[in-house]
């Protein structure tokens, strides 16, 4: 009860100050074609920022120009689903098997874990398939892109 009007410490709060700002500013006038491959080389070249990517182009840095494929971005993201789903499979597998083990008796946990184990077998088959595939299209893609 002795601090009853103590003020509280508290921190100064917000952003942490910068310690190499970005004041100087230029202007540059293009024409629409101009801008337009302007827009297309930033597009290109996955940099964040349009002032980041025209500091590296002034300054001669290095980026790379990454170019989409519709196929090769729906083969993606395809797998992706893949393999979020296996990893939810595995969360499920390892609780299965805990559960097998305190809720039944040897025998029928037993049992149950030889059929859980032959469905682990098909996706593991279906896992190696899969790889096959990714090693068919990467190399189909490699060969159409020349490297």
């Amino acid at each position: 009860m002795n601090h009853v009007n103590a003020p509280r410490k508290r921190g100064k709060g917000g952003r942490p100050p910068k310690t190499d700002i970005a004041a100087h500013r230029l202007t540059v006038n293009l024409t629409d074609e101009q801008y337009a491959r302007f827009l297309t080389l930033f597009e290109q070249s996955g940099v964040g920022s349009l002032s980041a990517f025209i500091a590296a182009r002034i300054f001669g840095e290095e980026f790379r120009i990454v170019k989409t494929d519709a196929a090769t971005v729906g083969f993606t993201a395809k797998l992706t689903e893949l393999n979020s789903q296996i990893r939810r499979i595995g969360v499920n597998y390892n609780q299965v098997v805990k559960e097998l083990h305190v809720k039944f008796g040897e025998q029928k946990a037993r049992m149950l874990l030889y059929k859980l184990e032959q469905v682990t077998i098909e996706i593991a088959q279906i896992g190696r398939e899969v790889l096959q595939l990714c090693g068919e299209f990467k190399s189909k893609i490699l060969g159409n892109n020349g490297g």
